[in-house]
This record gives C-alpha cells, sequence and structure tokens, in this order.
C-alpha cells in the first residue's frame, strides 16, 4: 500500500462543546404523566402492541418497558412488535436480535415479542401504492407507536422521521419500506403522509410516544401524541428536533475522521445532516459544512454487521471491512433504492494509515501546519471532538467551545489506535 517519507499529522487538540443541554432523567414518569389523560383509549382485555424500533434511542428499553407497564395496570395485554422495516437483514429472526441489542427481550420487557415479516395491504394511497401493516399489528385490539423524532437523513420535508414514518415503513415491514424507497425522495416525501393517513383512518393506533433527543444523544423530552393532532404536532416536533441536533463547530474541513459509524446512529451509519454529504442523485449537498474527505474507522457492534451509509465515507480500515456483512448491507441498501450509500470506499490497512491518505488526497497541498483535521466519536456525540492547530483561531471568542489540551494519537505498532479516543 502507498506509504509517505513525511507524515502529514498535525498537532492536535482535544475541544468541548459546552453548551447546557435539556435532559429529562426519568422517562419513565414522563411516559406515565403523558399517557395518562388517554387511558380511557386503552379498555381491559385489549391486545395492544406496542412498536419498537431499530433506532438507537437513549433509554429505549426503559421506555418500552414503562409503556408495557401502563398497558397492564389498565388491565390489557401488551405485545412488542419490531417496527424497523427491512432492518435485521429483513428477516423476523434478525429484527428480534436486534431488539435484544437494545435490552429489549420478552424477559425483560415481561411482554411477548411477535415478529414477522408478513403484511397486509390495508389499502392503496391516490398514487395506487399499496399500505402495506404488519400481519400481527393488523390483528391488535390497540397499537402504540413509540420512536425518536427527528430529521432524515434521505430528504426534507414537513414530516421527516418520526412516529409517523414508524407506522408507514416501520411497520411495513421490507414489503412497506421497498413500496416507498423504490420511488425516490419523491415517495418519502409524498407517500409517508398519505400512507400514514390511510393508517390512521383504518388501524386502531391509538397513540404515539414522540421521544426529542438533544446534542449529546440523550432524552431532551418526550411528548405523547394521539391520531387527531400526530401528523400537525409531528411537524412541529420535527422543527424542535433540528434545533437540538449536535453540530460540528466548523464550516470547512479538509478530513473528518469518525471513530464509528453504524445503524444505532444513524438510519444512514453516518447522519448526512450533520456531515452535510447526503450521495443522493436527486438531492444536493448542503453547503456547510464542507468537509472533501471521511474517514471511518470501525463499525458499531449495534449494527449487526450492516454498513448502509459505507458509500458516504471516502475511507474505511481493513478491520473495518472485515466487519461488514454484505448480505443485510446490501438488502438494506437495495431497499432504499439508493444504491450509492453502499458503494465500498478506498481501503487502508490501518487506522494511521486511512488518516495519512485522507489528509494527502485534500486536491490542496496539505502540510503540517494547515491542516484541517477533525476527530469524532461518530455523528451523534459530538460534544468532544480532536481537532488540528490550524483550526484553533476559528474558536477564539466562540461561546460553549472548551480547549481542553494537546492531544496525541496513541498508535500501536500495527497503526491502529490502542486505546479508544472518546
Amino acid at each position: 500500500m502507498l506509504t509517505f517519507e513525511q507524515s502529514l499529522m498535525p498537532r492536535l487538540y482535544r475541544i468541548r462543546q459546552t453548551q447546557e443541554l435539556p435532559f429529562l432523567e426519568n422517562p419513565e414518569s414522563a411516559i406515565e404523566e403523558g399517557m395518562a389523560p388517554y387511558l380511557d383509549r386503552i379498555k381491559p382485555g385489549m391486545r395492544v402492541a406496542v412498536a419498537a424500533g431499530s433506532r438507537g434511542i437513549y433509554n429505549y428499553s426503559r421506555m418500552i418497558k414503562a409503556i408495557v407497564g401502563v398497558i397492564k395496570k389498565a388491565g390489557a395485554q401488551p405485545f412488542i412488535i419490531p417496527a424497523m422495516g427491512s432492518h435485521g437483514g429483513a428477516t423476523a429472526e434478525g429484527q428480534v436480535e436486534v431488539l435484544k441489542s437494545y435490552g429489549i427481550t420478552e424477559e425483560s420487557m415481561g411482554a411477548p415479542i411477535l415478529s414477522s415479516m408478513e403484511t397486509v395491504v390495508i389499502g392503496h394511497t391516490e398514487d395506487g401504492a399499496p399500505v402495506n401493516f404488519d400481519k400481527n399489528a393488523y390483528g391488535m385490539d390497540g397499537i402504540i407507536m413509540c420512536n425518536r423524532v427527528k430529521p432524515h437523513t434521505d430528504f426534507h420535508g414537513e414530516i421527516e422521521s418520526g412516529v409517523v414514518k414508524q407506522m408507514v415503513i416501520g411497520l411495513g415491514k421490507q414489503k412497506g419500506a421497498a413500496t416507498v424507497h423504490r420511488r425516490g425522495t419523491w415517495g418519502l416525501e409524498n407517500l409517508i403522509p398519505r400512507s400514514a393517513k390511510i393508517i390512521l383512518e383504518k388501524m386502531p393506533i391509538l397513540m404515539g410516544v414522540a421521544i426529542l433527543e438533544n446534542a449529546q444523544d440523550r432524552t431532551a423530552r418526550i411528548e405523547v401524541l394521539t391520531p387527531e393532532n400526530m401528523m400537525e404536532r409531528e411537524k412541529e416536533l420535527l422543527k424542535e428536533a433540528r434545533s437540538l441536533m449536535p453540530h460540528l463547530p466548523f464550516d470547512e474541513i479538509d478530513t473528518l475522521v469518525l471513530t464509528e459509524m453504524g445503524k444505532n446512529i444513524s438510519g444512514t451509519g453516518i447522519d448526512p445532516n450533520i456531515v452535510g454529504r447526503f450521495v443522493l442523485r436527486d438531492l444536493d449537498d448542503a453547503p456547510t459544512p464542507h468537509i472533501y474527505r471521511i474517514v471511518c474507522l470501525s463499525l458499531t457492534e449495534e449494527s449487526h454487521n450492516n454498513a448502509i451509509g459505507v458509500g458516504m465515507a471516502d475511507i474505511i480500515t481493513r478491520r473495518m471491512f472485515e466487519q461488514i456483512d454484505l448480505e443485510p448491507t446490501y438488502t438494506n441498501t437495495i431497499t432504499s433504492g439508493f444504491l450509492e450509500r453502499g458503494f465500498m470506499p478506498i481501503i487502508c490497512e490501518n487506522d494511521n494509515h486511512a488518516i495519512e491518505i485522507a489528509l494527502a488526497c485534500c486536491n490542496r497541498l496539505i502540510t503540517k501546519e494547515n491542516a484541517r483535521l477533525v476527530i469524532a466519536k461518530n455523528t451523534l456525540d459530538l460534544h468532544e471532538l480532536i481537532v488540528s492547530e490550524a483550526m484553533l483561531d476559528e474558536l477564539k471568542g466562540k461561546e460553549n467551545i472548551e480547549i481542553l489540551g494537546e492531544e496525541t494519537l496513541p498508535f500501536g505498532e500495527d497503526g491502529y489506535l490502542t486505546k479508544k479516543l472518546f
């Protein structure tokens, strides 16, 4: 593999973004209080499904268990149903494993998990698109959604990622996800709300637990939505969620290094809303931040070897390449319709080599003195960053930025980092 006579690695400093963030410590109380006004909708003896998704939501298992507990107190029988489209390799067993990785099991939740990829077509949109709905959920007396509201990774609209999308694509399973994604970004922007209206009309949706997270990927607050206000209220929550998102404190970056990517971090592994790079033929990249090269060092365990979104990176390490299972990666990528996000980046021998190659290939003369390098844990956790010396001047006078001191990357003899940086 190509090597260089001189290293381009600049002097590095660790910084911290210190803004005060809203944080909800007790999600159980918030859920119980939020559901309380609508408990008359849960009748004794009802079979009630709790939709559980595949996103890495903070304290998600506690939230699902709290919903199960409220259902039981109302005298009804709770069931947990995976609502994650084609995730988990688009298999019933794989989706149970995804829930297990979040601590959601029949034993820990005190409720059966009903996992199936079978769906029922409950109607068609005005465009003729079928509306698929999980067969197990279809047979329930009531359904409660539970999902994080946030900007979507593939499109921009009034309704993006949240309880509404969970109804359409999550409980639509692989068939429902494919129906929407095959129509590209138009399908996401238009078919999600159109399909959701049909679901709300025909299915016994009782309520939706909407979760907002802060810039540190922790719960900011929880709001319980009803079928009557779900569509309109989620539009407002999306605006609030956008304001709470983490951000990179720079507009221009030569190389961004992510120590990890994965499905628990973003539906596309790397959140394009953070890096400004969408890799979609019909959606332009954001003007800022402008990041010339993206390097990713590893795939999270919670991704279950699904590396959808890997195509947003320019370089990965051989260690990460060996973590990738092409079957779930391609299943998820093909279902999405955005093939470019599954393209394989350049594979470098180790962490050190990956960073050096990226710096050398920014199509400008990079030196140790002028390199604009940022290292982050992932695109959700931007609380602490490691940045090059050339970028420190831009931080002077910026509120909520603390410079913690100089940092040296601990590379071993094999070129890989010997310890976690964050």
